[in-house]
């Protein structure tokens, strides 16, 4: 579900290169890096929402106005239209299923495979139906809402037609996972002695279902964030954050590397797809990479983490945090300050994962005279930051409504885009961008009117409660059986799945079994939240992970076992937020907070020491053991923990420097 998505047609290089290459040695690694049609290749071939339909000419521009009229009638429809929320979240839903069997076709095709302009009558058909149910509860809503469960036989087969349709736009845009456990849970409520009637009354024509909670955030927040950021893309800001990576990190060890961590970064704040970032800001990190020595699996692995970061990256935070906080009932700046520190430890974590690398491998950075000024940049271009600069700072004063702000934040991109002659919107790119967030929407939308099916059905059944029960049977009371259990289903069901999606599947299911064991809401929302995000690079459908390899023409699968070391924060962060919530600044002080933070950044780098075998000098496998340890002790906080973990890295870094001493004095490690 990408916020900002590249529509380069080729992957350019940079033309920094290392003083350690020969001119020979670059030319062999650029014919060694990916264009954007290996990726789009790799997409296609495991992506549903990356193999869309083939327009040109007339029917490209039908398609392309119908786009822009979909993003503009949102825009309308939240901050005009004064409608009833079943009508406006219904007729969200319906356009969506017509746009989704208009670009995805039933079946995953090559681009050899797709005929051009080709659109089939039962496609035709299904889209129209689809969206007719859905404007049919439109026109009716009144009587049917008067009628309080009591629907004809008509509105029985309308209902059922719709969720049957939305079912199949969804396996075609996000795949079949999500299709089959919605699937499961409606069968699951006939077996459980609920008419077809009420089933479908829930499902279809409440706001306990389909048009529930994630559709009703999607179609008002979501999409107009969406919004945003196509515009924020096309003021060129995504450059600017590659461009003042390298001029802050780029001469450093191993620098592209940890340009990409810092980059990925600061994208992911407005980037709500995990496999866009990769594709947007890896077109240029991964060759530079390349070129300086990286491995291709590490440089593809390097990209895909930091880009699957950029999901929890406050303040966008993958679109879930407007979810997270309509259904934890806290205000939207309380969920993204809660984020800041885990974000910090991921980002962390990589980023000294890929010095030590560096470090071990001999690598060197970028020459000085070939990075840009960083003060020269921030002077030319840094005016590109004030609209997200704005937004935050709307967002986090609660000066009006999200959506409000989203279109402030909008207008101030545009503002600013003017500034300069080559980042100007002219018509075209203001219709492109227009285009590029009813695309990004459709995958979104779909998703989470289907995880509302969901949601129904657990209130509707009761099966919640059942769920509970279960699992904390199966746990035994015991938290960390609890916890793995969760983190094991999140993984399973996030596979291919958007993050908003799985977020609400796993918020709806597994975040109640949290809770009810004594955790703090927002503590099981978060959990859930990042084990559902790691799926993106968690073999064997790592989406992020396999678009970092189409680039760096690497093996998909040991690029994603690489992107899964790297991102160990991820795997680690939730369980220590969840034992001991002061992570997340709950019932803390800020002595605590600046305690919490220091222990954990030496911690995480005691746990990279263990994973890259490396410190100082290389580490040996009797002290990779004690360093993870450490590691692990010291993101805990607690101080009891933080002192023993201070105490075993002390006793490390002891060692290394004998060691080194020995080194020294002998020649050889």
């Amino acid at each position: 579900m990408p916020f900002i998505k590249k529509k380069k047609t080729d992957i350019e290089p940079s033309e920094n290169i290392s003083d350690t290459k020969t001119n020979e040695e670059n030319e062999a690694i650029n014919s060694s890096v990916g264009t954007m049609e290996d990726v789009q290749a790799m997409m296609e071939k495991y992506d549903r929402e990356s193999n869309t339909r083939i327009f040109e000419g007339v029917p490209k521009k039908v398609m392309r106005w119908f786009l822009v009229g979909f993003s503009l009638f949102s825009v309308y429809m939240n901050l005009i239209a004064m409608w009833d929320e079943r009508t406006r979240r219904a007729s969200f839903v319906g356009l969506l299923i017509l746009m989704a069997f208009s670009l995805y076709p039933a079946r995953k095709q090559t681009r050899e495979q797709k005929r051009v302009n080709y659109i089939p009558w039962y496609d035709c058909v299904m889209g129209i139906l689809g969206c007719a149910s859905f404007f049919y509860f439109v026109v009716n809503v009144e009587r049917i809402v008067q009628a309080a469960g009591r629907l004809n036989n008509f509105d029985v087969v309308v209902g059922v037609i719709g969720i049957i349709l939305l079912l199949e736009a969804c396996r075609r845009v996000t795949g079949l996972p999500i299709v089959i456990v919605a699937s499961g849970f409606i069968i699951y409520s006939l077996f459980a002695d609920i008419t077809l009637k009420k089933i479908v009354y829930n499902l279809f024509y409440t706001t306990e279902g389909v048009i529930g909670t994630p559709i009703g955030v999607c179609s008002t927040f979501i999409v107009l964030f969406i919004i945003f950021g196509a515009f924020l893309e096309k003021t060129g800001i995504a450059d600017f954050f590659i461009q003042a990576a390298n001029a802050l990190v780029g001469a450093a060890r191993g620098g592209p590397a940890k340009v990409a961590v810092i980059a990925s970064a600061l994208e992911g704040m407005v980037s709500g797809s995990s496999v866009a970032n990769t594709v947007g800001s890896g077109s240029v990190t991964i060759p530079m990479m390349k070129r300086t020595g990286y491995k291709g699996e590490f440089a593809g692995a390097v990209e895909a983490a930091a880009s699957t970061g950029g999901q929890i990256m406050p303040p966008i935070m993958g679109a879930a945090a407007f979810l997270m906080a309509e259904m934890v009932g806290v205000p939207y700046a309380t969920v993204a300050v809660k984020a800041i520190l885990p974000a910090v430890l991921y980002f962390t974590g990589i980023f000294l994962m890929v010095h030590l690398e560096a470090k071990k491998e001999g690598l060197r950075g970028l020459k000085k005279e070939e990075l840009p000024n960083f003060w020269k940049l921030f002077t030319q271009k840094g005016y590109l930051l004030l609209p997200l600069i704005l937004l935050i700072v709307m967002l986090a004063t609660n000066w009006k409504t999200m959506a409000t702000c989203a279109m402030v934040a909008t207008a101030a991109s545009i503002v600013v885009s003017m500034f300069r002659k080559e980042t100007r919107l002219t018509p075209s790119a203001f219709a492109d961008a227009l285009e590029n967030a009813a695309r990004n929407t459709i995958g979104v939308g779909v998703a989470c009117a289907t995880a509302g099916i969901i949601a129904g059905v657990v209130t509707m059944t009761g099966l919640g409660q059942v769920l509970i029960t279960g699992v904390v049977k199966l746990a035994g009371n015991h938290m960390l059986i609890a916890l793995f259990l969760t983190m094991i289903a999140c993984i399973i069901l996030g596979m291919g799945v958007p993050t908003t999606a799985n977020y609400v599947i796993m918020a709806t299911t597994c975040a109640p079994i949290l809770t009810s064991m004594g955790v703090p809401p927002i503590a099981a929302h978060m959990f859930v939240f990042y084990f559902g995000i790691v799926a993106d690079i968690t073999p064997p459908v790592a989406l992020a992970a396999y678009a970092g390899a189409a680039i760096a023409k690497s093996h998909p699968m040991k690029t994603g076992v690489n992107a899964t070391r790297l991102a160990i924060a991820a795997f680690i962060v939730p369980y220590i937020f969840v034992l001991n919530p002061s992570m997340l600044f709950i019932d803390t002080t800020p002595l605590q907070v600046i305690q919490i933070f220091i222990t954990s950044i030496i911690g995480m780098f005691g746990l990279s020491v263990a994973l890259e075998g490396y410190m100082f000098l290389p580490v040996k496998w009797w002290q990779r053991i004690p360093a993870a340890v450490a590691g692990l002790l010291l993101i805990e906080p607690s101080l009891l923990t933080d002192l023993i973990g201070i105490a075993i890295f002390a006793f490390l870094i002891i060692t290394q420097v004998v060691q080194s001493k020995s080194v020294a004095s002998t020649g050889s490690v």
